[in-house]
């Protein structure tokens, strides 16, 4: 952990100066986020603000709020509508509440590796961007939070055994709870602070998530299995509020947006690693689970998750893109 941060510091602050700055100047930028203290985000993310501040000389910072502390993703967005937040890092889900689209991005049986991700995103970035600045949004960067699993109390091994659990799902959540009711099981639709407690009663025993994300909120304490291959890979993105970016000096919003693709480039590659890693933690103290016996069953309900979500929640022609630009 300590040399991810330390890489970050080499990567995003090339040249440091001090200054003395009143600090009645500094536009603290408010950035909210799930993300726990500790993690590869807040690391590499409080980097990127120190580089701002050097490179503004301290006219511009981020202030961040780490672990859920602002509520959940919803809770973000409301306070970033009535001016409480600027920014936000968002999980697919909490970004399709701004852009509904973007949910193409997170269907299972797409995306296998980071590579594919990659030259999909940047092939369809341009017009994911124009849709968050029709509605009052910037984006800052695109952001993964490792490859999804599922994380149970007892052996998910084909899909109907969904039936049998009680598997949890994020508030307005489409792609998995339409996955669950097409394999006819029922979600508890609970916000991402709320998981933990869930799980600590029973609510919960089933969980949608990366090894990093089980780690890091420490879910993978109260659970025991977790499915050996993945299930595609989840995705997330930092915004902005427009009128916030446009309101800063020309020079000081091309540092901010030049340093925040740095960072996310950066983040990125720290938490495909640290994903990896957590994997690692998570095969010692947990079973896998092989699925590949019930492959096909899997890919069925797959197919028909897409189906019912192309036309309703994306356009037919954007994934279409896709799975062209995936094919590639």
């Amino acid at each position: 952990m300590r040399r991810v941060w330390l890489v970050a510091l080499v990567l995003l602050a090339p040249s440091f100066r001090a200054h003395d700055v009143d600090a009645q100047a500094t536009t603290e930028l408010r950035i909210a986020t799930v993300a726990p203290e500790g993690s590869p985000w807040l690391r590499v993310f409080r980097a990127w603000d120190q580089e701002l501040r050097q490179r503004t000389e301290g006219r511009v910072g981020l202030r961040l709020y780490a672990g859920g502390s602002q509520g959940q993703e919803s809770d973000y967005l409301d306070k970033m509508n009535a001016g409480q937040l600027d920014g936000a890092a968002l999980t697919s889900t909490g970004l399709s509440q701004i852009v509904r689209p973007v949910l193409v991005l997170g269907l299972p049986g797409i995306f296998d590796d980071y590579a594919t991700l990659d030259r999909v995103r940047r092939r369809l970035s341009p017009r994911f961007e124009r849709e968050l600045d029709r509605a009052g949004y910037a984006l800052l960067g695109w952001g993964d939070v490792g490859k999804g699993r599922l994380f149970s109390t007892q052996r998910i091994e084909r899909p109907s055994d969904l039936r049998r659990a009680r598997p949890w799902a994020p508030r307005e959540d489409a792609i998995f709870s339409e996955f669950l009711d097409v394999v006819g099981a029922q979600p508890r639709r609970l916000g991402i602070p709320e998981v933990y407690p869930a799980l600590q009663t029973g609510m919960v025993d089933t969980v949608p998530a990366s090894a990093l994300a089980a780690v890091a909120l420490q879910w993978h304490t109260r659970l025991r299995f977790y499915s050996r291959d993945s299930a595609g890979i989840l995705i997330g993105a930092t915004v902005i509020r427009k009128e916030r970016l446009d309101a800063l000096r020309p020079e000081d919003r091309a540092v901010l947006l030049e340093t925040s693709r740095r960072g996310h480039q950066l983040v990125a590659r720290a938490i495909r690693r640290e994903d990896e890693r957590a994997l690692g933690v998570i095969a010692q103290r947990m079973t896998a689970v092989d699925t590949t016996a019930h492959e096909t069953e899997w890919r069925l309900a797959a197919l028909q998750t897409r189906d019912r979500l192309v036309g309703r929640v994306f356009p037919q022609a954007l994934f279409d893109a896709v799975v062209r630009a995936a094919l590639e």
